[in-house]
Order: structure tokens, then sequence, then C-alpha cells
């Protein structure tokens, strides 16, 4: 069974779609549609459901796939067992904390891929590092800044709460609420400078600093939280989220590299793959 085919299937699998597939691998469609055509032949199953919005895996599909990111992995094992060991070329990231896990992973996984002699490390985005991941807020002067994500921001809220009843949220409402307080958040500053202003106090039940922390208190009961509108947390069905009426808070998400000198393979390989995150 061809490798280069299985794995092909597994990239169409998890964008949805053989474009996103073929920018990923950096190769031409008709090769993916060409490799996917010859497997399901081989195997004589449909693997995929072809629609308007891209493509859907079949049942036969959907057992392939746990199948094949194995046999993947092991492959990839199997060679790294048997490689030479290459010297490694130390990298650090800088990364904030409120990132969304599932996105800065599959991001990850796939620069540890593209750079497989790279020793990656992850820092703050305070230490000294060879790229930021990172908002506008945080740019300098001295970095050029390739925007990733544009994310808005809304209240998650436990559905118990009678605030969840209601489809848009306005500042008086949030009088006495239980809240959720995680910093750093630029967004959660400027709500707190327009609630200091009109006299609304929240009761502060936690103060954390990551995503899915928070997320998971409000899961809990414990209070609101303002996150993010990351897709992976919207997908949560045991959440409300509601926007606020009174206040749009966005924010962009991008890579910061350093100004005045010329990128190394590996901020130039990071680079790319985060064009493909826009």
């Amino acid at each position: 069974m061809n490798l280069k085919a299985l794995n092909y299937f597994v990239v169409v699998l998890e964008k949805g779609s053989i474009s996103a597939a073929a920018k990923h691998c950096y190769i031409a469609q008709p090769s993916i549609s060409a490799a996917i055509a010859a497997l399901e032949s081989e195997l004589e199953v449909q693997l995929f459901a072809r629609h308007g919005k891209g493509v859907s895996a079949t049942d036969a599909g959907m057992r392939l796939y746990p199948l094949a990111k194995r046999l993947l992995n092991e492959s990839k094992a199997i060679q790294s067992l048997f490689s030479k060991p290459e010297t490694q070329v130390p990298f650090r990231l800088g990364l904030i904390r409120s990132l969304g896990v599932q996105r800065m992973s599959m991001l990850l996984k796939d620069f540890t891929a593209a750079c497989p002699d790279m020793d990656l490390t992850l820092v703050e985005p305070s230490e000294e590092c060879d790229g930021r991941i990172i908002t506008t807020a945080d740019l300098t002067p001295n970095e050029s800044f390739q925007a990733m994500w544009h994310d808005t921001y809304l209240l998650a809220i436990p559905p118990a709460l009678s605030l969840a009843l209601k489809n848009s949220i306005r500042l008086e409402d949030l009088q006495g609420q239980p809240f959720i307080h995680r910093a750093p958040c630029e967004a959660l500053t400027s709500l707190q400078q327009l609630l200091d202003m009109e006299g609304i106090k929240m009761q502060v039940r936690a103060r954390i600093q990551t995503i899915e922390y928070a997320v998971g208190l409000v899961t809990a009961g414990l209070g609101i939280a303002l996150v993010p509108a990351i897709p992976a947390l919207l997908d949560q069905t045991d959440i409300v989220f509601r926007p606020l009426a009174d206040i749009e808070l966005k924010r962009t998400v991008g890579l910061a590299l350093p100004q005045g000198r010329a990128q190394t393979p590996q901020q130039h390989q990071l680079s790319q793959l985060c064009k493909l995150c826009n």
C-alpha cells in the first residue's frame, strides 16, 4: 500500500477539502485526487463523499483513518530508528498563553515535521527567542508581523445561569455576576475599564491564566469568562456563548520575526506555515 497516498488521505480528511490538503502538502490538487482515487480502487471502497464545501469521510474512510495514522506514525518511527543522528538546530519560539491548544498543536506538529533537524523550545514571549506568536498589542518596532488569526471575544456562560437565556449581553447584565478572571488578556483590560466607568462590579471567583482552564471552570458552573471565539472552543455543547452588545472586542494573532537580518530556514518554514492559517 502506498504510504504517500495514505498520507494524502489523512491530510484531506483532517483539512476537509482537497484544495486545503494540496496547499498543506505543497502539491497540485490533481495529484492528490489521483492518489485518493488509486487508494479507493485498491481498497474497492469510496473514502470520501464530495460536496460543495469540500469532502467528508464515508464510513469506510472513518474506519481507515486511525489505521492509516498508526501506519504512518510507525513508518516515521522506523525511519527515525535507522536514520543517522544529525546536529539539531536550536529554535526558541515565544508563545502567549491564550492561543488555543488545538490550533497551536496542529501548527507545531506541521512545523516540527517540516524541520526534522530542529530542536524546538517553547518559551514565554518576553524571553529571547527566534520568533514569537503574539497579538498586535505585544509587537515591537524591531519586528515584522504576519497575521494568522483574527479573533472576536464572547462570554462563556454556564447553562444554569439565567444570563444564558439572553441572546445578547449588555454591560448592566454583568452586575454581580460570578466571573472567571483570566490574565493576561488585553480584551479583559478594555472591558474592565468600561465596567469601572459604569460602576459595574462582578464577583471574581477565580484568577487563572489559560483559556482551557477558564473554560473548564465555566463548565463546572463556577462563573462566566471572557474568551476568544476559537472554533475548537465553540464546539463545546455544555457552555453557552454570547456576544457583548455594548463593546466589540477583537484581537489579531500572528507571527512576529526580528527585522534587519536574513531569515533562517526554520523562520522561513514557520512563516510559510503561518500563511496557511490566515
